[in-house]
């Protein structure tokens, strides 16, 4: 006979957990003395339930294999639902365990109770309280399997106190081995025939094409076909982004280069589109024709009614149009790359403005030429995404991470902290504003804690600068969204990491320098320049695009900035 957090423990070692992050409490004693006696899985002990969702979703991300994280019943079970959802949105696979009092017997009435299960439910793919020690291994497979399958997500398991103190002689689960289902030979033979038939086909890589094999196959068809391709927030680095056909990330939600590059297109291929992300374009009746590739059908709304679907395994989907297709001479993509010309001119005309508080394009060029090939950037959410999103080139998939799905505040630390875990030998950097940095800056003990080798850069502008720049952008009083904030370089010393402070655009460059060249974990306080926001994204971007090539616009899409055609 098994005593029950025994075979929990076994279970999650037959799925390969290597970490399980979280805050204990009593309802969980019982699973921790189990896992004080495991070889195969560390725990991460962190300061705030959040920042182990966090760092257990960025493990997802990075491996494919669910992260683990743990809470107890009560407040610490509420304070994951902010990590469910950024791993839900996000297509991060997570199984998060939380404690509970006894389900069979009360000891103290109704003391921190609340319905986890019911709470999980809305932002979960899989929930369940344990009620029997026999049913652990049955339960555990079964979150794993749907966390991590397609759109990988989040799964919740309440295992209360009194079950896991039960014995049983149920033993664990081997993880199965399954294969995603091939798309249709006549869905792949309608997507051939109508990309043969296009004059100017794009192709929009999106959060579902993440994936290691489909950024192969990505790779293998563009070099075949030779058709452009831009990315989504998400889609960032599937294929490198120094490519000739590459044409940019769709940062901005309508109006810049990369929207002019879409309207020149009279057939979209969207590869691993997800509704989640803001859409680089929108669909109007008679306007350009769309294919859509995912590992699901497309989810139809007024907007966006592809006439194409071709469903299954993405990489497999897009080896067997590769196969097929007969490259059409008569393409003509001169309009799509001369979009990407604009962008590349207009960003070169600004990022060399060395300023000092720093102007963000000139900060997101230092960053990466400090960053080597395979480094890691790991962005919180703020105006600077927006900037990075936009201008600074992926070289390698899951190398810069945001997020454009739940678009939370708090998450950069936590999530660069689990990339150096996952990558101890590459370089690896939060990029935080000080208000998403303050939400969970307490783990900065337990990145020193783990001897992690990291930077935060801290992007200090002492107010909440995104939600600043939209109301200015809507004409409002500039009111109740600025903060003070601490002495961050002594702030970083007292936890024991390293502190610095910019004092110029030159010793930025040094710094960034000497924190990726030094081991331990270091913070860079950097005061930023967001006064031409607006001027910049709103209008010069805007402004710019539109002349670089003729566009027919209606005097209503033209006050507005936003073309006629496929998208807006």
């Amino acid at each position: 006979m098994t005593k029950a957090s025994d075979l929990f423990i076994q279970c999650l070692e037959e799925e390969g957990v290597e970490y399980i992050f979280g805050v204990p409490g009593e309802e969980n004693l019982d699973m921790l003395d189990s896992l004080s006696r495991s070889t195969a899985i560390q725990l991460i002990l962190t300061r705030h339930e959040q920042g182990a969702g966090f760092m257990a979703a960025t493990y997802g991300r990075h491996t494919g294999k669910a992260g683990v994280c743990m809470a107890t019943l009560g407040p610490g079970a509420t304070n994951l639902v902010t990590a469910a959802a950024y791993a839900q949105l996000g297509g991060m696979p997570i199984l998060m365990v939380t404690g509970q009092k006894p389900i069979k017997k009360s000891k103290q009435g109704r003391f921190q109770i609340l319905d986890v299960v019911d709470m999980m439910k809305p932002l979960t793919k899989f929930t369940h309280q344990l009620a029997s020690a026999d049913n652990i291994p049955s339960r555990v497979r079964e979150a794993f399997r749907l966390a991590e399958e397609e759109k990988p997500g989040a799964t919740h398991i309440e295992f209360p106190e009194d079950i896991a103190e039960e014995r049983t002689e149920s033993m664990p689960l081997k993880r199965s081995h399954a294969r995603r289902p091939n798309a249709d030979v006549k869905s792949i033979r309608a997507a051939v025939h109508a990309l043969e038939k296009a004059k100017s086909p794009i192709l929009v890589i999106g959060a579902g094409a993440n994936r290691t094999m489909t950024c192969r196959m990505l790779n293998q068809f563009i070099e075949k076909t030779g058709i452009p391709f831009l990315t989504t927030q998400l889609g960032k680095g599937v294929i490198d982004e120094r490519h000739p056909k590459f044409v940019g990330c769709a940062a901005l939600s309508a109006g810049d280069f990369v929207h002019r590059a879409v309207e020149a297109a009279d057939l979209i291929v969207n590869i691993g589109h997800d509704v989640i992300e803001k859409p680089p374009f929108f669909m109007q009746p008679g306007g350009a024709q769309v294919i859509h590739i995912s590992s699901k059908t497309a989810e139809v709304d007024p907007v966006y009614f592809p006439q194409i679907e071709v469903v299954g395994d993405i990489a497999n989907a897009i080896w067997q149009i590769k196969q097929d297709i007969v490259p059409n001479g008569s393409w003509s993509f001169d309009a799509i790359l001369a979009a990407r010309k604009g962008q590349i001119a207009h960003t070169a005309s600004i990022s060399g403005d060395a300023r000092f508080p720093i102007f963000p394009p000139f900060l997101v060029e230092q960053v990466r030429e400090a960053m080597p090939e395979n480094g890691i950037i790991c962005l919180d959410n703020g105006i600077y995404k927006i900037w990075f999103a936009r201008d600074y080139p992926a070289y390698r998939p899951n190398t810069v991470l945001l997020d454009n799905a739940l678009a939370t505040m708090g998450a950069g630390l936590p999530s660069a902290m689990a990339s150096a875990m996952v990558y101890p030998d590459r370089r690896v950097m939060a990029i935080c504003g000080d208000g998403g940095f303050m939400m969970n800056s307490q783990e900065m003990e337990t990145a020193v804690r783990l001897k992690l080798n990291l930077t935060v850069l801290i992007l200090k502008d002492n107010s909440y600068g995104m939600i600043r720049w939209k109301q200015s952008n809507m004409g409002l009083k500039d009111w109740g969204l600025t903060y003070g904030n601490p002495d961050f370089v002594k702030y970083t010393e007292s936890y024991g990491a390293f502190g610095h402070r910019v004092e110029s655009a030159e010793h930025l460059k040094e710094l960034l320098a000497h924190t990726r060249d030094t081991p331990g974990v270091h913070l860079i306080d950097c005061p930023v320049d967001y006064s031409e926001n607006d001027q910049i994204l709103n209008i010069d971007i805007n402004r710019l695009s539109r002349e670089l090539q003729p566009l027919s616009l209606s005097p209503a899409s033209a006050e507005s900035g936003m073309p006629t055609g496929s998208f807006k």
